[in-house]
């Protein structure tokens, strides 16, 4: 009923921009803290259909964004691949074991997306559940910012251990970049099969390598992800800091370009040109400011991006502790305006 992301998207015309957010089904929400309890702990909330299904669905009636977005986790892919994560209450997540040599890259498989069958089942429950109100997104993580988590073990500032693998064993880095690039796009044809109408790769540690080594060891497999998805359902290429790669970007099958705050409008649009619809790229922390400057920004950001060949979104996930009424008027100036 209310198509006007993928409009955007497509680059057709729309008579006001949408919106939705990063991490809009989460801690902010009164309402998902009370569905989180009930789990036994994130990867079980995770795992559980028909909890992700009612968080996804949330931010819509709550917020009124303009799309859905599965609730899920970027590391369902290396723990389907054999490499099993946890996520530590206020550290995030944790890899018991690392992939350090050759021999633990040949013990792990190409994933099914039917290995993911319990993400698969809450996209097909919020799809039902959304009865078609707003498009369902689906998502995966870039295959660098996977393969950075699975040679690091958990997150890190400077992501040191993977970037140094890449120096030291540049060979074995494409052998596993190879093997999580073909999961990622068995995992999201699953996820449209399943009824994903939009999708998103979301490269959050795109901006600890320099430009020669993203375009070889991240930009190379997002652009086979699109290559392998392109006409299925619109793509958004998210990578956090890598104001280096937007050109790059843009030459790939996607889409949308996922802008962070850091990055200018207008010379994004120059870079990029008419062909690409950009997204973001408000600072989420703006959100923490009082109703008149939350407004003004948004004022701002929608003259800068313009109303055609945009989605409005943060440039990166909202903050847990953020107000979500301050949210939902950030939400109301966008589709006011």
């Amino acid at each position: 009923m209310n198509d006007l992301i993928l409009r955007a998207a497509r680059g057709e015309e729309v008579e006001r921009v949408p919106v939705w957010l990063m991490r809009q089904a989460g801690r902010i929400l009164p309402e998902y803290r009370a569905v989180r309890a009930k789990a036994k702990g994130f990867i079980d909330f995770v795992k559980t259909p028909e909890m992700a299904a009612e968080v996804t669905i949330q931010p819509v009636d709550i917020l009124g964004v303009d799309a859905a977005i599965i609730f899920s986790d970027i590391l369902v892919i290396p723990e389907a691949m054999g490499l099993p994560y946890q996520m530590i209450e206020s550290k995030g997540p944790w890899f018991e074991k690392t992939v350090q040599i050759e021999k633990d890259i040949d013990d792990l498989h190409v994933a099914d997306g039917n290995e993911l069958q319990y993400v698969l089942d809450a996209i097909k429950i919020a799809k039902k559940d959304l009865n078609n109100r707003v498009p369902l997104i689906g998502f995966c993580g870039a295959p660098w910012t996977l393969f950075a988590y699975m040679i690091e073990g958990s997150g890190s500032k400077t992501f040191s251990k993977a970037k140094k693998f890449l120096y030291t064993h540049p060979a074995l880095a494409h052998k596993l970049l190879e093997k999580i690039t073909l999961s990622s796009i068995n995992y999201l044809k699953a996820q449209v099969a399943a009824g994903a109408d939009m999708l998103q790769i979301f490269d959050s540690w795109a901006g600890v390598l320099g430009k020669e080594q993203y375009n070889e060891f991240s930009l190379k497999y997002i652009s086979m992800i699109c290559d392998a998805v392109h006409g299925l359902v619109p793509v958004t290429v998210f990578a956090k800091d890598a104001h280096f790669a937007v050109m790059d970007i843009a030459k790939t099958k996607c889409n949308t370009i996922g802008l962070d705050w850091t990055m200018s409008p207008h010379a994004c649009r120059a870079i990029v040109g008419k062909d690409k619809t950009l997204q973001g790229n408000a600072d989420p922390c703006m959100l923490y400011a009082d109703e008149s400057v939350i407004e003004a920004e948004a004022k701002k950001m929608i003259q800068a991006f313009g109303k055609q060949r945009y989605i409005a979104n943060l440039g990166h996930g909202l903050y847990p502790d953020t107000d979500f009424k301050k949210v939902k008027f950030f939400v109301d100036c966008i589709k006011g305006l």
